[in-house]
C-alpha cells in the first residue's frame, strides 16, 4: 500500500480521485475505472472508492469484475447492508441465485425495513420458484410502501401466476358445486359427523367447508401448491370453521396417518380431476390414499368418473391442429408437432358431431389398483364428413343419484372444458359405417387413436 503520510502523496491522491469522478460524471467509465483503481492502488479511501467502481463496472455489464469491487468492500466493512445487497443483485444476475438469496438474506437482516432490498429480495425468491416466500416479502415491502403501485402488481402477479386460470369459473359452477355438496351431505349423514374426512386438492377449501357445514367435525385438507394452500387457510378462518378444518400445504402423498391425520379418513372427497379426466395424476393420487389414508370401508366422492366422446369435423379446429401447404410450401410434416389435446368451449367453438355420444373410458375410483388399458372401440357414424378428431368430456358419479357432466351440448359456465383428442390425420367417414379406435390409458393420459377397419 502507498505510504499516504506525506502531504504530497496525500493531495495526489486527492487528485487522482477527483479526477476519477469528474470522468465518471462525464460518462468515460474507462477512464474512470483506471482512475478509481490508481486511487485504491494508492490506499485512500478505500471504503468509498469501492462502491464506486464496483456501481462502473456493472454499468459496463463486467458483472464478475463488480462482483470482486463488492467482496472487497465487504472485506473491509461485513456489515454493509449496501453492499450485500448490491452483491446479491449482482450474483443474481450471474445466475448464481443460493448465494444471491443468501446475500440479500443478510442485507435484509441488517435493514429490516429497506422496502427497496426486501422486494428485490423477492424478486430473486420468485426467480427461483419459491413463490410463497416471495409474495410474503412483497406484502412486507408493500406495508412500508402502501401507495406502491409496482409492488402490489408484483403481489398479484405471483397469486394469479400461482392459479390455473380455470379455478375461479370452477368455484362459480353452481350446478357442480351442488352435487358435491349432495354428496357430502350424504356421505355424512352415512358416516356420522364424528367421520374423519380428507379433502385431497383443497383449493379454495370450498369441499372442507361444505362438509364442516354438513355437521363434519374433524376435516383434513391438503392443497400442494402453497400460495393456494395459505388462501384456503385464510378463507377456512373467515367463515368461521378454523377449529374443524386444517389445512396442509402439501400433496397427499406426504400426509400420514398419526401426524396430519389421527386416523384414517372415513370420507374421502377430492377434486382434482381434470378436463381429460387424467392428467392431474388422479390414479396415482387415489391409489396411494386408499393404500394409506383411508378406512377399508370409506365413502370416495367421486366414486367413478367416465371420458364420453364423439367423432367431429371441423375447419376451425383442423387449423390448430393440422397444416398443409403455408405460401406455397409443404408444411405438413411439422403436424407431427400438433397438439393431441386441445381445450376447447363446446358452446363456443364451431364444430359439427359425426357420431353419437360414446363412453371412451370409466374409471372406478373405489378401487385400490388401476392397470393401464387398451381396447378396441367401434363407434358408429351418424354423419358423414372429415373427422378430425373426438371432443371429449366428463361424467362423474358423485353418489348414488347425484351425477355431473361437462356435456358441451349443455355446459356453458365453470372451470371443466372439454378437450379435442386430434387423430394424427383427418379421416373421411360415412354414415352409416363405422370408424374403430384404440381407447385407454396409460395412467395419466387418455390413449384415443384410430385403428384400420378390421375385415368383415
Amino acid at each position: 500500500m502507498t505510504d499516504l503520510a506525506s502531504p504530497h502523496r496525500l493531495d495526489e491522491a486527492r487528485a487522482t480521485l477527483a479526477a476519477a469522478m469528474a470522468l465518471h460524471e462525464q460518462g468515460d467509465l474507462e477512464g474512470a475505472e483506471t482512475g478509481y483503481r490508481a486511487v485504491l492502488a494508492q490506499g485512500y479511501r478505500a471504503a468509498e472508492v469501492l462502491p464506486l467502481l464496483a456501481g462502473l463496472l456493472g454499468r459496463l455489464s463486467r458483472a464478475e469484475d463488480a462482483l470482486v469491487a463488492w467482496d472487497q468492500l465487504l472485506e473491509i466493512a461485513p456489515e454493509d447492508a449496501v453492499a450485500l445487497h448490491e452483491k446479491g443483485l449482482t450474483l443474481h444476475w450471474l445466475n448464481r441465485t443460493d448465494e444471491a438469496i443468501a446475500a440479500l438474506e443478510r442485507a435484509n437482516a441488517l435493514d429490516p425495513d429497506n422496502p427497496i432490498a426486501i422486494g428485490n429480495l423477492a424478486v430473486v425468491l420468485a426467480d427461483a420458484g419459491r413463490n410463497l416466500e416471495a409474495i410474503q416479502h412483497f406484502r412486507r415491502a408493500l406495508a412500508l410502501q402502501p401507495d406502491n403501485l409496482h409492488l402490489r402488481h408484483q403481489v398479484r402477479r405471483l397469486g394469479s401466476g400461482a392459479v390455473p386460470f380455470w379455478h375461479i369459473p370452477m368455484m362459480n359452477d353452481a350446478p357442480r358445486n351442488d352435487a358435491f355438496e349432495a354428496a357430502i351431505q350424504a356421505a355424512i349423514a352415512r358416516k356420522g359427523t364424528g367421520a374423519r374426512v380428507l379433502d385431497i386438492g383443497a383449493g379454495s377449501g370450498l369441499l372442507s367447508l361444505m362438509a364442516a357445514r354438513a355437521g363434519a367435525e374433524r376435516v383434513v385438507a391438503c392443497e400442494m401448491e402453497p400460495l393456494i394452500a395459505e388462501m384456503a387457510q385464510q378463507i377456512v378462518a373467515q367463515n368461521g370453521y378454523r377449529d374443524r378444518i386444517t389445512v396442509h400445504a402439501k400433496p397427499s402423498t406426504e400426509l400420514a396417518i398419526g401426524a396430519e391425520l389421527d386416523g384414517p379418513a372415513d370420507i374421502l372427497v377430492s377434486e382434482i380431476l381434470s378436463s381429460d379426466l387424467l392428467t392431474e395424476k388422479v390414479l396415482d393420487t387415489f391409489e396411494d390414499a386408499h393404500r394409506r389414508l383411508l378406512a377399508p370401508d370409506a365413502l370416495v366422492i367421486p366414486n367413478a368418473a367416465s371420458a364420453m366422446g364423439c367423432l367431429v369435423a371441423s375447419d376451425t379446429l383442423a387449423d390448430y391442429a393440422f397444416v398443409g401447404e403455408v405460401s406455397g410450401f409443404d408444411l405438413s410434416a411439422f403436424a407431427a408437432f400438433a397438439p393431441q389435446r386441445l381445450p376447447i368451449h363446446g358452446t363456443m367453438t364451431g364444430w359439427q358431431r359425426l357420431s353419437d355420444d360414446v363412453e371412451l373410458v370409466r374409471l372406478d375410483l373405489t378401487q385400490k389398483k388401476h392397470d393401464a388399458t387398451l381396447a378396441r372401440l367401434r363407434i358408429p357414424v351418424t354423419a358423414s364428413g372429415r373427422a378430425i378428431g373426438i371432443v371429449q368430456w366428463m361424467h362423474i358419479d358423485l353418489w348414488e343419484g347425484v351425477t355431473f357432466d361437462n356435456h358441451p351440448d349443455g355446459y356453458a359456465d365453470g372451470g371443466w372444458l372439454q378437450v379435442l383428442h386430434s387423430f394424427p390425420a383427418p379421416i373421411n367417414v360415412v354414415a352409416g359405417e363405422h370408424l374403430d379406435i384404440a381407447v385407454g390409458h396409460d395412467r395419466i393420459t387418455l390413449i384415443l387413436w384410430p385403428l384400420p377397419a378390421q375385415p368383415a
